[in-house]
This record gives structure tokens, sequence and C-alpha cells, in this order.
């Protein structure tokens, strides 16, 4: 049986939350942008002129800031555990890819409470591991370990019983 016709007994698509859609983001520079000409505009008028230049300037470092945030928001990784494997894809902000297969009889899902409200979560096999969702929340984190703890269980019940019929 090929992968793709494999049951699926869990997929995740993990990804960065971004507050501010691309909309919003063009709202704010274009406040911004105003703003600055304004006050620009008034110390020109005071005789300030040489002020004026780092209006420009840091309209565009704040706009440098969002690009490479959004640029971030790019990466994610995606989670698929069949009837044979447990995969791991990651996609770089880049569009590098790097892929991990584990076999699910040996897997462990590790979550780990850290102090101050952080946590760790990865996934290990024979002695290596591989951290997930580094880019999410605590709570996001916590959530897919949860799904995927339980999705493993599912899949360990089906193998358990098919090996006992």
């Amino acid at each position: 049986m090929a992968e793709s016709d494999a049951e699926e007994f869990y997929y995740a698509e993990l990804r960065p939350h971004r507050s501010l859609p691309l909309r919003g983001f063009a709202i704010v520079m274009a406040v911004l942008a105003v703003a600055s000409c304004l006050i620009g505009v008034g110390f020109v008028l005071r005789g300030a002129w040489p002020v004026t230049p780092f209006f420009g300037l840091d309209i565009g470092l704040i706009y440098l800031a969002f690009r490479l945030s959004y640029r971030s928001a790019r990466q994610r990784e995606h989670l698929r555990l069949t009837e044979e494997a447990l995969t791991l894809e990651r996609v770089d902000v880049y569009g590098g890819r790097q892929r991990w297969r584990f076999q699910p009889f040996w897997l462990r899902i590790i979550f780990e409470e850290r102090d101050a409200g952080s946590n760790r979560l990865s996934l290990a096999s024979h002695g290596k591991s591989v951290a997930i969702g580094t880019f999410l929340g605590p709570d996001e984190r916590r959530k897919v370990a949860v799904a995927l703890k339980a999705a493993l269980s599912r899949w360990r019940r089906k193998i358990a019983s098919a090996h006992a019929e």
C-alpha cells in the first residue's frame, strides 16, 4: 500500500501566527507615513530641517521589521501519522525542505513543561530527537502534543487489535 493510500491518523500543518494581516500592515504603514510627513513639515517650518531625514529613516526601519516578520511566517511544519510512519516535513523561510520519518511503534512524543510558562515539544526515536513547533506559543504546542499523543494511542490500539486477530 502506498503511503498516500494509507489510513491517516493525524495531520497538522503548523505555522507561526501573525496577528496583523497584510491589509492591516498597509494601513499602519500609511498612517505612520502621513504622521511622519506632517511632523516633518512642522520641523521644517520651524527651521529644524536637518531632523526630517530621520522621519523617513524610522518609517523605513519599521517597514523592514514588518517585512522580516512576515517572511519568518513562511516557515511551516507538516505532521502526518499514517499506518506506516509519522512524517515531519519542515519548510524554512526560503522554501528549503527537511523531512524526517519515524516508525510509530518506537516513537516517543516528549512534552516538557518549563518554568515561566514555556515548554518544548519534540519527537524522539532510536536516541535521536527533533523539536517541533518551536515558533508556536506554549498553549498551541500543548494542544499539538495532546492531539499527537491521542493519535499515536489510536494508532497503537489499531495495530494491537490487528495483531490480536
